[in-house]
């Protein structure tokens, strides 16, 4: 995994996909700055201890952030009321990025469940 593979992933996105994105992966790496950037079935995945934390994809009319759990998105309940999603996958509209703080307790959702050895994978 490298963060190479992320640029290379973001270059091939068109705009303005590649800007909202851009800010979410800096919004992840404000949260989990040593985290291990690479990409993982097909989109970037950011590892902390070898396991995958966060996830971003872009798609035609939507872009993706991925808990990479069955269980984080529910854990939030109400803040993710205004997002479509299925139950591992969060959709958002291709020019607006996930506030700051959201993905902050989305990261911090799924490091809780990782640390109390609870986890549950959806990929």
């Amino acid at each position: 995994m490298s963060a190479q593979e992320v640029d290379h992933y973001l270059s091939e996105i068109e705009e303005p996909k590649r800007t909202t994105l851009q800010k979410v992966r800096r919004s992840i790496l404000a949260v989990v700055p040593d985290a291990e950037e690479g990409i993982s079935y097909g989109m970037p995945a950011f590892r902390v201890n070898g396991k995958v934390v966060a996830g971003f994809a872009a798609f035609k009319n939507h872009l993706t952030y991925v808990p990479h759990s069955g269980s984080v998105l529910e854990q939030l309940g109400d803040e993710l009321a205004r997002y479509s999603m299925s139950k591992g996958a969060l959709r958002f509209p291709i020019d607006q990025p996930l506030p700051d703080s959201l993905v902050e307790k989305l990261i911090t959702a799924r490091l809780r469940q990782l640390s109390s050895g609870r986890e549950q994978t959806s990929s």
